[in-house]
């Protein structure tokens, strides 16, 4: 047996571990000044990207529905309307598509009974098995109209009528031309103006309601 020295005991001896300083109240307070620094510069940020892609959304709810009105009116070869009204929750405008079908002397007009409804088909429908019920979206997870205004063109007008081959049927009274979704003075640094014009092919574009109805990207006249 050799003897066990004092050198060999020393490096058999485990190496405590050095002592750990935990934050002082400056570097606490420092960091949590960055940290509000930053949130305070992300959270208007992400509220603007929020808005944007709200009203981006409002323009698409809309041309949604313009687009299944016509398509309901070619689908089922009858006539058909979309009817905007309002909402009551945020002031947007909800929406529903109707399909007609001529009767004898009851033509499809404006206050015909022949109309399909959300509970009922429509009067003569000859799908008997799966006949075609209203559609209807809410408008209520929009923005409210403390964000963005719908302004109807002409004024007052809440209808359009389609004929059977998806035209705009200019022979029910006055129709909707043009719908801007406006957003208010407080927005307007941050949210575009869109406009969405239904042109007598029935089709629904967006359209630039300052630019001139010559330029391509303008809204028609």
């Amino acid at each position: 047996m050799f003897p066990v020295t004092t050198m060999a005991i020393a490096r058999r001896r485990p190496r405590l571990p050095q002592a750990v300083h935990g934050f002082t109240l400056i570097e606490m307070m420092v960091v949590v000044a960055i940290i509000g620094a930053l949130m305070g510069l992300g959270i208007p940020s992400m509220s603007n990207w929020v808005s944007a892609n709200k009203a981006a959304a409002a323009s698409e709810f809309y041309m949604d529905g313009f687009r299944a009105a016509r398509l309901q009116a070619i689908s089922h070869n009858s006539a058909s309307r979309i009817v905007l009204s309002n909402n009551q929750t945020t002031g947007q405008l909800d929406w529903q598509v109707d399909i007609c079908f001529p009767l004898p002397g009851t033509p499809c007009t404006a206050t015909s009974d022949n109309w399909s409804t959300t509970a009922a088909a429509a009067k003569g429908d000859p799908d008997t098995g799966t006949a075609y019920k209203s559609i209807s979206r809410s408008a209520d997870n929009l923005p409210s109209t403390k964000v963005i205004q719908p302004v109807l063109f002409p004024t007052g007008n809440y209808t359009i009528h389609y004929t059977a081959l998806g035209w705009v049927d200019t022979s029910i009274g006055s129709r909707l031309q043009r719908l801007r979704l406006e957003p208010l003075p407080a927005y307007a640094a941050q949210l575009p103006t869109t406009a969405i014009a239904v042109t007598l092919s029935g089709m629904p574009t967006r359209c630039n309601v300052d630019l001139a109805a010559t330029d391509s990207r303008g809204c028609p006249p």
